[in-house]
C-alpha cells in the first residue's frame, strides 16, 4: 500500500518509510565502493600514470560543488505532482545506471574505436571512461542530496527522527560498502556473466563489469521500491513579490549566497570541522587499495609478470580490508547515539573520532616501513608477512569507527540548523556538501604531484590527511557548540544532537 510522506508542518513519517528511503544508500554506495576500491587501479591499467590518477577524481568534487546546491534548491521548490524529491532521485538513479555501463565498457569502446591492445596507453578508452565518470559523479550528487533531504522531510523537524534517519542512511551505506568490497575482492566473479570478458577486457576488467551490472540491479530495485512505497505531498510554492523576483535574476545562486549570509555561528563551525575532516579522508578514499598493492605488497600496476600479479593481489586484499571497514562502519552507525552519550556528547565523539582517524593515517607510515624492510630481507617477489598484512587490515577495520561518525553527525546537524539558515533542507545539505567537495578538489589537484615530489607513493598525502584530521578534532572539541540533551520523556530517553544557537 502506498503511503504519503509527512510535510515539514505535519507529524513525522513512520520509521518504515525512513527505512525504505534510507535503503537507497545501499545501492548508491555499492557503486561508490567499487569506485574507491577498483577504479584507481583500473585507470592505471588504461594507461593513466599514478600521479595523474587523482585528476580523474576531480570531476566528482566539481560536479558536487555545482550539482548538489542547484538540485537542492530546485528540489526544495519542485511543484511536480510526483513530489519534490522523488523525480530527482529517479533521474539520478537512471543516470547512474547509464554511466556505470559506459565505465565498464570503456576498454571495449576504446578498442572498437582504434586503441591498440599492445600499447600501454589507450587514449580512446580513457576518453570514454572520463565521460562516464563525469556522468556518474553528476548522477551520484543528483541522487544523494535529494535522498538526504527526503529523509529530513520525512522526519518533519523531529530531531530524534533526523538522527535515526541519518544513522540508517549511514548504516545502509555500510551495507552497500560490504557488498561492493566483497564483490571487488572476488577473483572469479566474472564467471557469473561470461560475456563480460572480451579481447580488450581481461579478467580484472571483466570482474569490474560484472560488479557494475550487479550494482545497477541493486540500485534500481531499491530506488523503485522506495519511490513506489513512499509518496510525497505536492508542494505549492508561496507567491512572491514581483519586485523581489526582479532583483533575483539568478534565483538559485542568489539563494545560495543568501543562505551563506544567513548562516549562524554553529553552522560555520560545522562547515570548518567538516572541511578539515574531508581533507583527511579523501586521500585514503582515493588511494587505499593502491596503497595496499603498491606500498604494502610492493607490486607495480604498470609492470608485467609477477610485479603486476602482486599488485593485483594487494588490491584485492585492500578490497577485503574495505569490506571489514564497512562491517565496522555498519555496526558503529547503529550505536552512534550510545557512543555519544558514553563519551559525553556529540562534540566529544566527533573530536575523538578525528583523533582516531589521524592515528590510523599516521600508522600507514609504520606499516609501509615494515613491509619495505621485509622485502629488503627477501628479494624474491612475494606477499608481505602475515603480521604486516594483518596490521594493514586492522587499520582498514578501525577506520570504520570514525567513518560512521563522519557519515551521520554532520548531516544530522545540518538538517537541524536548516531551520535557522534561511534555506530549505535540500539547499542546506547542498551548502554542507561544499565543505566536503572543496577539500576533495584540493586533494585531487595536489595529491598526485605532491606524492611525486616524495617518490611517487601514497604516504605524503596520508600524512597530510593525518594532520588535517588532528586539526579537525581540535576544532570539534574547542569550537563546535556543546550539544544539549533532549528533554527526557522517560528513563531511557536518548540525547539529541542539538547545538546552542
Amino acid at each position: 500500500m502506498e503511503v504519503e510522506s509527512a510535510s515539514s508542518e505535519s507529524k513525522a513519517s513512520p520509521v518504515r518509510n525512513i527505512f525504505l528511503v534510507a535503503s537507497i544508500a545501499a545501492g548508491v554506495q555499492f557503486g561508490w565502493a567499487l569506485q574507491l576500491s577498483l577504479l584507481t587501479p583500473y585507470v592505471q591499467l588504461l594507461g593513466i600514470p599514478h600521479k595523474w590518477a587523482a585528476f580523474i577524481w576531480l570531476c566528482g568534487p566539481i560536479s558536487g560543488m555545482l550539482v548538489q546546491p542547484i538540485v537542492g534548491y530546485y528540489s526544495d521548490r519542485s511543484t511536480s505532482r510526483f513530489g519534490r524529491r522523488r523525480p530527482f532521485i529517479a533521474a539520478g538513479a537512471s543516470l547512474v545506471a547509464a554511466a556505470v555501463f559506459l565505465i565498464g565498457y570503456a576498454a571495449d569502446f576504446g578498442h572498437l574505436s582504434g586503441d591498440s591492445l599492445n600499447k600501454p596507453i589507450k587514449p580512446r578508452a580513457i576518453v570514454v571512461f572520463v565521460v562516464g565518470f563525469w556522468i556518474l559523479d553528476v548522477a551520484n550528487n543528483m541522487l544523494q542530496g535529494p535522498c538526504r533531504a527526503f529523509l529530513a522531510d520525512l522526519s518533519a523537524n523531529d530531531q530524534k527522527r533526523m538522527r535515526i534517519s541519518n544513522n540508517l542512511f549511514s548504516f545502509f551505506m555500510a551495507v552497500g560498502n560490504v557488498l561492493g568490497y566483497s564483490a571487488g575482492s572476488l577473483k572469479k566473479l566474472h564467471n557469473i556473466l561470461p560475456f563480460t570478458r572480451t579481447k580488450a577486457c581481461d579478467v580484472y576488467c571483466a570482474n569490474l563489469k560484472t560488479c557494475f551490472f550487479i550494482s545497477i540491479a541493486l540500485l534500481l530495485t531499491l530506488t523503485t521500491l522506495a519511490l513506489t512505497m513512499v509518496k510525497e505531498k505536492t508542494f505549492s510554492e508561496p507567491e512572491r513579490d514581483p519586485a523581489e523576483e526582479e532583483d533575483t535574476r539568478v534565483p538559485c545562486f542568489g539563494e545560495i549566497v543568501g543562505a551563506f549570509k544567513e548562516l549562524k555561528r554553529p553552522m560555520w563551525i560545522l562547515l570548518l570541522v567538516t572541511c578539515f575532516n574531508w581533507i583527511a579522508w579523501f586521500p585514503f578514499f582515493l588511494f587505499d587499495t593502491d596503497w595496499m598493492g603498491r606500498e604494502v605488497f610492493g607490486g607495480d600496476a604498470s609492470a608485467k609478470g609477477k610485479l603486476e600479479d602482486l599488485y593485483n593481489v594487494g588490491v584485492r586484499t585492500g578490497a577485503l580490508g574495505l569490506m571489514l571497514n564497512a562491517v565496522v562502519l555498519g555496526l558503529t552507525s547503529l550505536g552512534v547515539e550510545h557512543l555519544a552519550r558514553g563519551v559525553g556528547g556529540v562534540k566529544r565523539l566527533w573530536g575523538i573520532a578525528n583523533f582516531l582517524l589521524a592515528a590510523c593515517l599516521a600508522l600507514t607510515v609504520l606499516v609501509t616501513k615494515l613491509a619495505k624492510d621485509a622485502r629488503n630481507g627477501h628479494p624474491a617477489v612475494a606477499p608481505p608477512p602475515a603480521g604486516i598484512k594483518a596490521g594493514a587490515l586492522t587499520l582498514f577495520a578501525v577506520l570504520g569507527i570514525p567513518q560512521a561518525v563522519t557519515f551521520s553527525i554532520p548531516f544530522a546537524l545540518a538538517s537541524i540548523f536548516s531551520s535557522t539558515s534561511g534555506a530549505g533542507q535540500g539547499l542546506s545539505l547542498g551548502v554542507l556538501n561544499l565543505a566536503i567537495v572543496i577539500p576533495q578538489m584540493i586533494i585531487s589537484v595536489t595529491s598526485g604531484p605532491w606524492d611525486s615530489l616524495f617518490g611517487g607513493g601514497n604516504l605524503p598525502a596520508f600524512v597530510v590527511g593525518a594532520i588535517a584530521a588532528a586539526i579537525s578534532g581540535m576544532l570539534a572539541l574547542t569550537l563546535l557548540p556543546s550539544p544539549a540533551p533532549d528533554v527526557p520523556n522517560s528513563k531511557n530517553a536518548r540525547p539529541a544532537i542539538v547545538a546552542h544557537l
